[in-house]
C-alpha cells in the first residue's frame, strides 16, 4: 500500500514537470514613463521595528509607508482587532501615508496605547501587511526603599555586594560609584558581574568604605537612579606593622590565611546557557580565593573561535559576537592560584529565530505565463511556513485553478488579467517570526522604447562599442537589430545582441559607421528606435613632456603636442601632483606646451598633461626637479683635544650655485638625551675648521649643516665620539627657597642643575639651614633630589638657607644665604566689633577692632571683608546674592576703610576675617546695613518710531536698577540742525508711563531726545538718541502724492497734450462741414463709451434718449443740445464736425456765459474721449 502511494506521488511530480512551461518573470525597468502607467499592488517600504519601545515623554509615531499604483489606502489592527482611528482624537494618520501619530498634549497616558499593531496597505490589486509591531512604553521604576545594614567581613574572605536594579524597559545599565561620583576601581580582584553585583575575590583592609553605591542608568529617560550605599567594615586578622599600603604585600606583613579557589558565580560544577543565532554570547566565571585566582577558558572538543571571541572583565567574561550553530558546545572556565584550581562547565545551546534562505520577491507576469513564489526559511526549531493572500490565509481564500500551493512554494500557471494579489509568507517558531510581502502582478503592455530617439554615438576606432536600446513590453518582446535599414538581423561575427537589447560591436572600424535600427516585436505590437554611429580617430599625445631639472629662478618648459580627429574638439589641462595647476601671471600655457618661469622649490613635482575630447583622453607625465639647497658637508675630523675643547674640521659639499653663508654645528651626547641633536654654534660660511667649546664629562659626537640663501642642507654624517674629562660643578643651583607646606615644617626646594652642568657623576647637593639671627650652628643634609623637608618647626619662623652642588670631582661654589619661612597655621583670632558708619547710596565706612599680629600665625596679608547684597528695598526686584570680597591692609590700632560700588536702596550683609598666605581666621560678627536711595540707572531701552509725517512715537523700558522708588521720567528734547541745537523743552512723565507721542510742527525737523528716570534723589543716567531722517523712513504709513515730483511732471504733460488737442480742434473747425456722430444727432454721448466684444468702442448706448448729467433745459422744456456739440463753441454755430467727420467739439472753450454757469458734462473734461474722437 505504501509503495503504491509513493509511485502515485512520483507520477504527480513528473506530470507537473511536463506541464510546467517555465518563463522568467518580467523585470520592470525603473523608467518614469513606464512606472507612471504601471498598475501594481501595494508594497510596504517603511515600517517600525517589531519590538518598538517608546519614550513616554514623546509623542508615539508608528511608521507604515507603502507604494503602489493606485496609491494605497491604509488601515490598522490593534491586538488583532480593527483599530478605529477616527474615534480617538489623540490618533492621527499622516496624509498619503499609514504612519500613526499619537499625541498627548491634551492629556492621556502612553501606557494606554501599549499593544500589538499591524498596518494594512490596500489598493484594487491587493493588500500588503506590515510586521506585527509590539508597542511598549519605556519604564524607569524607582529603586525600592531599603535600609542596608553595614556589611562586616573578615580580611581575606570573599564578598558579594548585591545590586538588584529595578526592572526597567529596556533594562538599565548598572555601574558602581562612591559618594564622590568616582567609579569604584575594578581589577582582577574586584569586579562587577553581568548581573550588576560587585564581587570581591578576597577583601583587603583598604576596601573598608561607607559609600559603595550601585547606580542604574535608564537609556530612554537619560536618568540615573542610585541605590542606598553599602558600608563595608573589614575585620583584620592581625594589627598592621606598617601604615602604608604596599602592592607587593597588601597585608602589611601580617599573616592572612590563604585559600583555594571557589566560584562565586556561577555556582556548582556545571550550568547551561541558551543563546539565539546572530546574537551575543556572554559567559561569566568569577572566583574567590587568596591569592586572587586567575581565570582561563577552554572549549571541549575544539578551539575557541579566535576571530569572534573576546575576553573582558579581566578574563572573567567570555564574549562571542554573531553566534552561529558551530559555537554550541561545552565551555570550561578554570580558576587557579598557587593552592589549587577548580573548573566549571557551561553547556551552550544555540537556537535560532527564523532567518531567510530564499525570501519571496515580487513577480510580474504577462497573461498566460507561468511563475512561482518561493519562501524558504530556517531556524531552530525549524519554522512553520504559512501562506496568506491579501492578509487572509490561502486555505480560506476562493479556489484558483491557476495557483497551487506546494509547501514553501506557490506555482502559478497560465495566469490571467485580474489575478494580481499580494501574497504573504509567515515563517515562525517559538523564538520569533518573519513576514514577507510579495505581489503577483499580471501585466500586458505593447512594446515601448525607453531610450532617447535617434541618438548619436561617437566611438574611437578599434575599441569595443555598445549600442543601447532599452525596451519593455509584456509579454517580453523579441528584439532584432538592422544596419542602414537593410539585410537580416545583426547577430554573430563581430556583432552580439544581449538580452537587455544592447548591441555589441567587438572592434569598431570606419566601415561600421551608419544608422542602426532596433525593432522590438510582440503579439501586442511593434516599436523601433534608431542609433547613428560615428567612428573617430584616437586622441593621443605625439610629443610628451620629459623629465628635467631646473635651477631656482630659471625657466622650465614642458611639451605636450596632440594629434586627434579633426571633427572632435579637444582640451588640454595640466596638473601638478594630481592636483589642478593654478595658471596665472607666472605659469603660462599654450596649445602645445607649459612654461614655468622663475622656478622655485614649490614648483618641484610631477606634471601631467591631460588631453580630453568628447569621447576619449590621453595623458603623459614628467617630473621637475629644482636644484637649490647645498649638499651636506663631508669627512668630519676631530683634532687638538683639550679638557674643554676640540677642533672640528670638514669638507664643504656642493653649494648648488648658491654660496654657503653659514655652517651650523650640532652635537649629540649619549648619556642624558641620546639620539637628540642640539645646536652648539654657528660659523661663517668661509670656515671649515673651528675650535668647539665643550662642557666637562660629556661624550660628544658632532655633525655639520650647510646653509645658503635657499635653505639648509641635509646634516653631515656624524663625527667620531669625543669625551671630555670631569670637573667639579661650576654652577650654583637656581631658585633656592624655603616655605612651609604644613604648620610645623619647612620645605627647601631648588632647581636641579642641567644635564650639561653636572660636570661629573654622582651629583648631589649640600643644604645648610639655621634659625635667622640665632647664631646657632648650621644644620645640613646631603641629598640627590631637589627638595628637603625640615619637620617639627615652630609656626612661621625665618631661617637662613644656602646650598652647594657636588660631584665625584669636588664641590662647586656655595650660594648666597636666602631667607625662608616655616609653615603657616590658621589665624586664631577673628576681627571684632565690625560696624558701619556714614552709609550713603553707594559707599559705607567700615570699622573693626584688629587682632594681635602674633595670632595671624603667618605672613599678614589683609583683613578680608565678605559682603553681599541680601535684597533690594524695591518691592519685587530680584537680586543676585553673590558674595564679593575686599581686602584692607592695615596695622593701626583702630583700622577702618571705605566700601564702595554698592547698589543704592539695598539691604547688605557682611563679615570679616584676617588672612595670611594660606588660611583665613574665624568669622567676625555679621553686620546688616541698608544703603540710601540713589538716582536710577538709564532706561532699559529707548526707541523712536515715526508713525506719520508729523508724529513721533517714543517707547522705553523701566531701568533694570531703579535704585529707589521711581517718581517719574524727565524727557528733554530740542531741535537739531547740523551742529546747532534748538531751545530745550522738558516733559515730566509719570512713573507708570513707558511711551509718549510727540506732534511735529514741521515734519522735516529732526529732534534730539534725552530721557532719564527720577527718584527722590534726582534724575539718573540719561539715554540719548536722535529722531531718524525723514528721507529714510521706509515705514511711513502714507504718502502725499501731490508733493511728488513725478506726479507734477505727469500733470504738466497732460496739460500740454490738452493744449495741443485744442489747437488741432481750431484748425480742423476752419475746414467747415457738419457731420453727425450718431444716427440721432440731437442726442448726447454716454458718460462712458461702451466696448464691443471685439474691443472696439460702441457709441450707441441704451441710454441715448437720456440727457447728459449737467446739461441744461430750454425755456420750452426741451433738452438743450449736448456739450459735445460744436454749436456751443466759438463761431461755428451749429456745426459739430469737420469735413472728414472727426469729432472736435469736446475741449474748445465755451463762450456762452449762461452755459458756463451750469454744471459741465463729465464728457467735457475727459481727455480719453477726445483721443478716441481723433483716432
Amino acid at each position: 500500500m505504501m509503495g503504491q502511494g509513493a509511485h502515485a506521488a512520483l507520477a504527480l511530480v513528473l506530470l507537473l514537470l511536463l506541464l510546467w512551461r517555465q518563463a522568467a518573470p518580467i523585470e520592470v525597468p525603473q523608467d518614469p514613463k513606464i512606472l507612471q502607467d504601471l498598475k501594481q499592488p501595494p508594497t510596504i517600504v517603511k515600517q517600525s521595528v517589531k519590538d518598538y519601545i517608546v519614550d513616554p515623554r514623546d509623542n508615539i509615531i508608528i511608521e507604515c509607508e507603502a507604494k503602489g499604483n493606485p496609491v494605497p489606502t491604509f488601515s490598522w489592527r490593534r491586538n488583532g482587532k480593527f483599530f478605529n482611528i477616527g474615534k480617538d482624537p489623540r490618533v492621527t494618520m499622516r496624509k498619503r501615508s499609514g504612519t500613526l501619530e499619537i499625541g498627548f498634549r491634551s492629556g492621556g497616558r502612553p501606557e494606554d496605547y501599549e499593544g500589538e499593531y499591524q498596518c494594512f496597505a490596500s489598493n484594487e490589486f491587493g493588500v500588503a501587511l506590515s510586521n506585527k509591531i509590539l508597542l511598549r512604553v519605556s519604564k524607569a521604576p524607582l529603586w525600592p526603599k531599603e535600609v542596608l545594614e553595614p556589611v562586616v567581613v573578615t580580611e581575606g574572605s570573599p564578598l558579594v555586594l548585591l545590586c538588584n536594579p529595578p526592572p526597567g524597559l529596556p533594562p538599565p545599565f548598572t555601574f558602581w560609584m562612591n559618594n564622590a561620583m568616582t567609579p569604584i576601581p575594578q581589577d582582577k580582584r574586584v569586579s562587577m558581574g553581568l548581573n550588576g553585583d560587585l564581587y570581591f575575590s578576597n577583601v583587603l583592609a583598604k576596601d573598608a568604605h561607607t559609600d559603595y553605591s550601585c547606580n542604574a542608568r535608564f537609556l530612554f529617560t537619560h536618568t540615573i537612579q542610585q541605590k542606598n550605599p553599602f558600608t563595608l567594615k573589614v575585620q583584620p586578622k592581625e594589627l598592621y606593622n606598617d601604615t602604608s599600603y604596599n602592592a607587593t604585600d597588601p597585608y602589611g606583613g601580617r599573616r592572612v590565611a590563604e585559600s583555594t579557589p571557589t566560584f562565586l558565580s556561577p555556582s556548582g560544577s556545571e550550568s547551561s546557557k541558551m543563546v539565539l543565532r546572530d546574537e551575543q554570547l556572554l559567559l561569566e566565571c568569577i572566583a574567590a580565593g587568596l591569592p586572587t585566582p586567575t581565570i582561563k577558558w577552554f572549549k571541549k572538543g575544539g578551539d575557541l573561535p579566535g576571530r569572534k571571541v573576546k575576553f573582558e572583565n579581566f578574563n572573567k567574561t567570555l564574549k562571542i559576537v554573531n553566534v552561529s550553530e558551530e559555537d554550541a558546545g561545552e565551555y570550561v572556565c578554570m580558576a587557579n592560584n598557587q593552592l589549587g584550581s577548580i573548573r566549571h562547565s557551561i553547556f551552550v545551546q544555540v537556537k535560532a529565530a527564523p532567518y531567510w534562505l530564499d525570501k519571496p520577491t515580487n513577480l510580474v507576469l504577462a497573461p498566460d505565463e507561468n511563475g512561482r513564489l518561493v519562501c524558504r526559511a530556517n531556524g531552530n526549531p525549524k519554522p512553520n511556513i504559512q501562506w496568506l493572500i491579501n492578509g487572509q490565509p490561502v486555505d480560506s481564500s476562493p479556489p484558483n485553478l491557476s495557483r497551487q500551493v506546494l509547501g514553501d512554494t506557490i506555482i502559478f500557471r497560465s495566469v490571467q488579467m485580474g489575478s494580481s494579489a499580494v501574497y504573504q509568507c509567515n515563517a515562525s517558531n517559538q523564538h520569533g517570526y518573519l513576514l514577507a510581502n510579495a505581489f503577483v502582478s499580471v501585466l500586458d503592455m505593447p512594446p515601448r522604447m525607453l531610450g532617447p530617439k535617434n541618438q548619436l554615438i561617437k566611438v574611437i576606432e578599434n575599441n569595443r562599442t555598445f549600442l543601447d536600446c532599452p525596451f519593455f513590453g509584456s509579454p517580453l518582446p523579441e528584439l532584432r537589430w538592422f544596419k542602414n535599414g537593410q539585410g537580416s538581423g545583426l547577430d554573430g561575427g563581430q556583432y552580439r545582441v544581449y538580452i537587455n537589447g544592447t548591441l555589441e560591436i567587438k572592434r569598431a572600424r570606419s566601415e561600421d559607421e551608419g544608422t542602426y535600427t532596433c525593432v522590438a516585436n510582440s503579439i501586442l505590437g511593434t516599436a523601433e528606435n534608431q542609433v547613428r554611429l560615428e567612428v573617430k580617430e584616437q586622441t593621443r599625445i605625439v610629443r610628451a613632456p620629459e623629465r628635467q631639472s631646473a635651477i631656482r629662478g630659471s625657466t622650465a618648459h614642458f611639451d605636450c603636442k596632440v594629434k586627434s580627429d579633426p571633427s572632435l574638439s579637444v582640451t588640454v589641462t595640466w596638473t601638478k601632483d594630481d592636483k589642478p595647476l593654478q595658471l596665472g601671471w607666472r605659469l603660462r600655457k599654450d596649445d602645445e606646451s607649459l612654461t614655468i618661469p622663475n622656478v622655485n622649490e614649490g614648483d618641484e613635482g610631477m606634471y601631467t598633461c591631460t588631453v580630453k575630447s568628447d569621447i576619449d583622453q590621453d595623458m603623459a607625465s614628467a617630473r621637475l626637479t629644482v636644484l637649490d639647497r647645498p649638499e651636506p658637508p663631508m669627512d668630519l675630523d676631530l683634532s687638538d683635544p683639550a679638557a674643554r675643547s676640540v677642533r672640528l674640521t670638514w669638507i664643504p659639499g656642493n653649494d648648488n650655485r648658491s654660496p654657503i653663508t653659514q655652517f651650523l654645528v650640532q652635537f649629540e651626547e649619549d648619556h642624558w638625551e641620546p639620539g637628540r641633536w642640539q645646536n652648539l654654534s654657528t660659523y661663517p660660511g668661509d670656515l671649515n675648521s673651528v675650535i668647539l667649546q665643550l662642557a666637562p664629562f660629556v661624550n660628544y659626537q658632532f655633525r655639520v649643516i650647510a646653509i645658503n640663501s635657499v635653505g639648509q642642507s641635509q646634516p653631515s654624517r656624524p663625527s667620531p665620539r669625543y669625551k671630555t674629562s670631569g670637573a667639579a660643578p661650576d654652577a650654583i643651583p637656581r631658585g633656592l627657597r624655603g616655605w612651609g607646606s604644613k604648620k610645623d615644617n619647612m620645605e627647601i626646594t631648588w632647581e636641579p642643575l642641567l644635564d650639561l652642568e653636572r660636570n661629573g657623576p654622582n651629583l648631589h647637593y649640600n643644604v645648610w639651614w639655621r634659625l635667622k639671627d640665632s647664631g646657632d650652628e648650621w644644620s645640613n643634609v646631603t641629598t640627590i633630589g631637589s627638595k628637603h623637608v625640615i619637620h617639627n618647626t615652630e609656626t612661621y619662623v625665618p631661617y637662613e638657607i644656602k646650598i652647594q652642588a657636588r660631584n665625584e670631582f669636588g664641590a662647586g661654589p656655595e650660594s648666597n644665604v636666602v631667607i625662608g619661612y616655616s609653615g603657616e597655621d590658621k589665624p586664631t583670632d577673628a576681627p571684632t566689633a565690625l560696624r558701619v558708619s556714614k552709609v550713603e547710596s553707594t559707599t559705607a565706612n567700615i570699622h573693626w577692632k584688629p587682632v594681635a599680629l602674633n595670632s595671624v600665625q603667618g605672613e599678614f596679608k589683609e583683613y578680608r571683608l565678605y559682603y553681599w547684597r541680601e535684597s533690594s528695598l524695591v518691592a519685587g526686584l530680584v537680586v543676585s546674592k553673590e558674595k564679593k570680597t575686599k581686602g584692607f591692609f592695615s596695622t593701626v590700632a583702630e583700622p577702618s576703610g571705605i566700601l564702595s560700588d554698592l547698589v543704592p536702596y539695598s539691604k547688605y550683609k557682611m563679615f570679616m576675617v584676617v588672612a595670611n598666605s594660606r588660611f583665613e581666621s574665624p568669622l567676625s560678627n555679621t553686620v546688616e546695613f541698608t544703603t540710601k536711595e540713589g538716582v536710577p540707572d538709564a532706561p532699559k531701552f529707548f526707541r523712536i518710531n515715526r508713525r506719520g509725517f508729523d508724529t513721533l512715537q517714543l517707547e522705553w523700558g523701566k531701568p533694570l536698577e531703579p535704585n529707589g522708588i521711581l517718581v517719574g521720567y524727565l524727557l528733554k528734547y530740542q531741535t537739531v540742525n547740523g551742529t546747532r541745537l534748538g531751545h530745550p523743552q522738558f516733559k515730566n512723565l509719570l512713573p507708570n508711563e513707558t511711551e509718549f507721542t510727540l506732534r511735529l510742527p514741521d515734519r522735516s525737523v529732526r529732534y534730539k531726545f534725552f530721557l532719564s528716570a527720577r527718584t527722590q534723589e534726582g534724575a539718573g543716567e540719561v539715554f540719548a538718541d536722535e529722531s531718524p531722517h525723514f528721507a529714510n523712513e521706509a515705514y511711513i504709513d502714507q504718502v502725499d502724492i501731490a508733493t511728488q515730483g513725478w506726479f507734477i511732471g505727469l500733470m504738466c504733460a497732460i496739460a500740454l497734450i490738452i493744449l495741443i488737442l485744442l489747437i488741432v480742434c481750431f484748425i480742423k473747425r476752419s475746414r467747415g462741414g457738419k457731420y453727425p456722430v450718431r444716427d440721432k444727432k440731437d442726442l448726447p454721448l454716454d458718460p462712458v463709451d461702451q466696448k464691443d466684444q471685439d474691443g472696439s468702442f460702441d457709441y450707441h448706448s441704451d441710454e441715448d434718449n437720456k440727457p447728459l448729467q449737467g446739461s441744461q433745459t430750454s425755456l420750452d422744456g426741451n433738452v438743450k443740445e449736448s456739450d459735445d456739440s460744436l454749436v456751443d463753441y466759438g463761431e461755428g454755430g451749429d456745426g459739430q464736425f469737420n469735413e472728414d467727420g472727426s469729432f472736435i467739439g469736446q475741449y474748445t472753450v465755451k463762450k456762452d456765459k449762461d452755459e458756463t454757469e451750469g454744471n459741465e458734462s463729465s464728457e467735457a473734461t475727459s481727455p480719453v474721449n477726445a483721443i478716441y474722437s481723433l483716432a
